[in-house]
């Protein structure tokens, strides 16, 4: 009786530990990919100021609901989610970073926003964003419109 009790708590514990382990503890590389994968998903959607469905998408909700599918919450706006998460230097872009860019006639005000997805070499760093004129879509980020408009870049996780 001793022994059956003994091992029913023992199964038990091994079913809660391996189980526990599925549940949704996923590695950063896994993540980044959710990430990155969810967002192109998005590719050729259309541009819509303030939208967030297929139909039409801006920039800060292609970043919302790409980062959303790992349970990673962000606020809706691009220069609030340019406040969430650690710095990132631009010669330290990983694939998964946020990169925030000043594209009005405010040079310091950030209002698009976009997700890297391949590091290349040096001068070739892809994101993928909404843009107004094309929709969602990749850029390089040392293309000389993007450059000069970069304001940082975070990471979340």
């Amino acid at each position: 009786m001793r022994n059956r009790t003994f091992s029913k708590a023992l199964a038990l514990s091994l079913l809660f530990i391996i189980l526990s382990g599925c549940s949704g503890h996923l590695s950063r590389a896994k993540k980044v990919n959710l990430v990155v994968q969810t967002a192109r998903s998005y590719t050729g959607t259309p541009y819509k100021y303030g939208g967030t469905t297929r139909v039409g998408i801006d920039c800060s909700a292609l970043l919302f609901h790409s980062f959303n599918s790992v349970k990673v919450n962000l606020p809706r706006t691009s220069e609030q989610q340019a406040k969430k998460g650690k710095r990132v230097n631009i010669k330290d872009l990983q694939v998964g970073d946020m990169v925030f860019f000043a594209t009005g006639k405010k040079r310091r005000e950030i209002n698009h926003a976009g997700i890297v997805t391949a590091v290349r070499g040096k001068n070739d760093v892809r994101f993928i964003h909404a843009s107004t004129s094309l929709g969602v879509t990749e850029s390089n980020l040392y293309s000389n419109y993007y450059r000069e408009r970069f304001r940082r870049a975070r990471r979340v996780f």
